[in-house]
């Protein structure tokens, strides 16, 4: 499935201005059909799917407890 470039903005939640800057410095590939860029949407797939997994990783590890320090030392 082929995205335009207000489509691929939309996806990504970027501007649409970053998209075309993106393409131009070929970091998305595009064509070109003669009056508008063409995205391959699943170009992303691979990248969103990276995003989320590291996403749960920070969650996972923000959200373990600190453990107590053993080298404490009780000051009484």
């Amino acid at each position: 499935m082929y995205l335009t470039i207000k489509e691929t903005a939309d996806y990504l939640s970027i501007p649409e201005a970053q998209v075309k800057s993106l393409i131009q410095q070929k970091k998305i590939r595009a064509l070109f059909d003669g009056s508008e860029y063409l995205i391959y949407k699943e170009q992303f797939t691979t990248h969103l799917k990276q995003i989320q997994k590291y996403k749960q990783l920070v969650d996972e590890l923000l959200s373990e407890p600190i453990p107590e320090d053993i080298d404490i030392k009780d000051e009484d």
